[in-house]
């Protein structure tokens, strides 16, 4: 029996990746109280599993003494010396009696058992910790488990364990279905008494950073470098990139051929809108490229962080963009304050 126990502490610790030490250290002290629970709260016991021998075994430790008046925990010098025929004993020394743990009471059996069962538990929490925070802002391939019909979270299964995409964190407008695979980032993760709480997003920036990084070759070996990101979710990013290489083009690496990279990156995030903008020292060449789509005539820098940007009647509504987000995300991703005007709103505020 001993044996097949070791033995599935083995398993437990190839599967599952729990420690035997940390299991066996559980099962010693499970097995201290089942007994203790058996005699009414007695502390006089110790467990010594051996390992190597496949061997468990609990000892009563009692006290010789002259006259036994509690038989818990005292012993007689002639019982001690029957129990050890091989040791020298003295009246004061300390005896070990072996108990039989097959002789436990069903309660005190249930006890060690949740001791154990909660071993395994805190060994996994542990391990859900450790594994979790070693991804922190980093991207994860999750299975969608369930959808909450009147939140609409979503529980996921992350391969670690199971955690929630709050409403909040998701990109407007997706659907989801149990079996799908999607992309997930790793916010925060808090250890809390009923294990690790992770907080998972698909609105986040560094998800759009993330995507880059694992599907462009030239930003994994550092050729090509993100220097900005400005992202409202399930609309518009802004990504500015920069070459360390003269002879690779950034945007047209991170675009791919026929735009094969980049597409798989808009398919990730449901068909949101990417500008992959070349990064410059020089403001006046940074913020005209923030403002793709649209074309710029010229950029004036007004302050330490603020511009006046001129651009062609039929360009103006494009720089601005639908309720100011193209102006507002370029404005995010240089952190510069841009002020857009037309040659005609120009030389009125001339005249005038």
């Amino acid at each position: 029996m001993n044996t097949e126990f070791f033995n599935a502490l083995d398993a437990l610790e190839a599967e599952r990746g729990i420690s035997k030490a940390h299991m066996m250290e559980k099962i010693e002290a499970a097995l201290t109280r089942a007994y203790q629970r058996e005699k009414g709260g007695l502390e006089n016991v110790r467990v010594v599993m051996d390992e190597a021998k496949k061997d468990i075994k609990v000892y009563q430790v009692k006290k010789i003494v002259e006259s036994v008046e509690n038989f818990e925990t005292e012993i007689s010098l002639e019982d001690a010396k029957q129990l050890h025929k091989n040791k020298k004993y003295e009246i004061g020394d300390l005896v070990d009696v072996e108990l039989k743990t097959k002789n436990f009471g069903r309660i005190s059996a249930l006890a060690a058992k949740q001791v154990i069962v909660q071993g395994i538990r805190e060994a996994e929490r542990n391990m859900a910790i450790k594994e979790y925070s070693s991804k922190r802002e980093e991207v994860v391939t999750a299975t969608v488990i369930k959808v909450d019909p009147e939140n609409g979270n979503v529980v996921v299964d992350t391969g670690t364990s199971q955690a929630v995409i709050m409403k909040s964190e998701q990109i407007p407008g997706e659907r989801f279905e149990p079996g799908d695979h999607i992309k997930v980032f790793i916010m925060e993760v808090k250890n809390e008494t009923k294990g690790p709480i992770v907080t998972l997003s698909r609105t986040h920036f560094g998800l759009v950073k993330r995507l880059f990084e694992l599907e462009i070759p030239e930003i994994q070996d550092a050729t090509v470098i993100i220097k900005g990101i400005s992202r409202e979710a399930g609309s518009r990013t802004k990504i500015a990139v920069k070459s360390r290489d003269e002879n690779v083009d950034p945007v047209g690496a991170c675009i791919g051929k026929s735009g094969g990279r980049i597409a798989n990156i808009i398919n990730e995030l449901r068909g949101e809108k990417i500008d992959i903008i070349k990064y410059s020292e020089t403001p006046e060449e940074y913020v005209s490229a923030a403002l793709s789509p649209a074309t710029v005539k010229s950029v004036t820098v007004t302050g330490e962080h603020s511009c006046r940007v001129i651009v062609d009647n039929d360009q103006l509504s494009l720089a601005i963009g639908k309720e100011g987000q193209n102006a507002r995300l370029a404005a995010r991703l240089t952190g510069f304050k841009i002020d857009i005007k037309t040659d005609d709103q120009i030389e009125k505020v001339t005249e005038e």
